[in-house]
């Protein structure tokens, strides 16, 4: 009987070793309204940085500093990229998604094309400096479905280039979640891909009393399924990361 005691401690003993053995890291996500955190008050409105922390094991925290509205300018000028550059360290990752509000000329902190390609490129040396891996992410797609055709419409062709260039031009990893995500809402098709999306009807919830038809921001399924796309990459691109990703049994 003692044996067998003795054996299950150290068996249960042993299956925290692989996790002792691995060095805390941080994950930080840096981008806008469609991977941000959002208030209860927004809810269902969801940003696949929420459910995007659930996936890891202990060793990893994920530091979602994504906040509705921001371009890769007002990120800066914020302090909110610093705080990345002050915390992140040597086996840490660093996320970047813009683009949505880079690419609207209207939009008080847009950017050029000139300047988003700057600044992206500018964030990644930055990341590096701190000895943590940068990865860049094309601007989630948005739900666009040519009327006649039923086919998806690009709405980041631009912008969406401009990243997969910078990640091209400076080798750093690239999760393109613009060509991804028009591919599942193609899958899911015009009506279906509408259960991802904020779509509310009048009364439908109590947030949005009026109604809700928002073809960019995400309910909990959709971004789930977008925070997906994203660990899918992550386990062909960074296996080493990937290893700290929470196996179901």
């Amino acid at each position: 009987m003692k044996n067998l005691i003795l054996i299950a401690i150290l068996a249960l003993a042993a299956s925290f070793i692989p996790a002792l053995q691995k060095k805390s890291i941080k994950i930080f996500l840096a981008g806008d309204s469609t991977c941000a955190i959002k208030s209860t008050k927004a809810f269902p409105e969801t940003g696949w940085g929420m459910p995007f922390v659930y996936f890891w094991d202990s060793t990893v925290t994920v530091v979602n500093l994504a906040r509705n509205g921001r371009s890769t300018k007002s990120f800066r000028n914020e302090g909110l990229w610093k705080k990345i550059t002050d915390d992140a360290t040597t086996g840490d990752y660093v996320f970047i998604q813009f683009g949505h509000n880079d690419e609207v000329p209207t939009k008080k902190d847009a950017t050029t094309e000139a300047e988003f390609r700057g600044n992206l490129t500018r964030y990644v040396k930055e990341a590096r400096s701190t000895g943590a891996v940068p990865v860049l992410i094309t601007p989630v797609a948005r739900r666009k479905f040519d009327s006649a055709s039923g086919l998806i419409v690009g709405t980041h062709n631009v912008y969406s280039q401009i990243v997969r260039t910078v990640a091209n031009e400076n080798h750093v990893l690239l999760i393109d979640l613009d060509m991804k995500a028009q591919q599942l809402y193609q899958q899911m098709g015009v009506e279906h891909s509408k259960s991802l999306f904020l779509h509310l009807k009048p009364g439908e919830h109590p947030n949005y009393p009026d109604g809700k038809e928002d073809n960019t921001h995400f309910n909990e399924l959709g971004a789930r399924l977008i925070a997906q796309i994203v660990l899918t990459d992550i386990r062909q691109l960074l296996p080493d990361l990937a290893e700290r990703i929470v196996r179901k049994k």
